[in-house]
């Protein structure tokens, strides 16, 4: 009776440790795995980092959308920039000029803790205009605070969630 009761427990305690080793090593690719075959979204508006920059720091917002789901998707990314008036003056904060567009579907994705990276290519409009451009889109996932990182036709944009989610 004690070596069935030994066995069993010898048993028990090889299938928990499999089980562990198991959802271990899962946990582990998933850090590193092409994102394939799971389904990551995300849009927004966006605030771009000190704007158009040095001498006059225009501010630039993005209103930025992206899917992927079964090893195809798609990224847009329309960035605005105030009417034209200066700063302090009526009309200053309305975004209604449409100074760069991006469109293009994205080709791979790779996912490492809580940044995400995609890469395509695109068709850009307005600032670095052009067909075919490749792009990167490096982000972090979450709400208002999490960042995007956009690199096309040579030009990088750092830039800060304010509203939306990217997942």
């Amino acid at each position: 009776m004690k070596r069935r009761a030994a066995r069993i427990l010898l048993l028990l305690a090889l299938a928990i440790g499999l089980a562990l080793s198991l959802a271990l090593i899962a946990q582990a690719r998933s850090g590193d795995d092409d994102d394939e075959g799971r389904s990551i979204r995300g849009a927004g508006t966006t605030i771009v980092q000190g704007g158009t920059g040095p001498p006059s720091f225009v501010p630039i917002l993005t209103k930025v959308a992206f899917n992927w789901s079964n090893g195809s998707g798609h990224f847009e990314c329309l960035a605005l920039a105030p009417t034209g008036a200066p700063a302090g003056r009526p009309g200053s904060g309305n975004f209604e000029t449409n100074v760069m567009y991006v469109t293009g579907p994205i080709t791979s994705v790779t996912r490492r803790g809580h940044t995400t990276v995609l890469r395509g290519t695109s068709t850009v409009t307005g600032e670095g205009a052009g067909t075919n451009r490749a792009f990167t889109v490096t982000y972090t996932r979450g709400g208002p605070g999490a960042t995007l990182v956009l690199e096309v036709s040579g030009l990088t944009f750092r830039e800060i969630l304010l509203e939306g989610q990217f997942s």
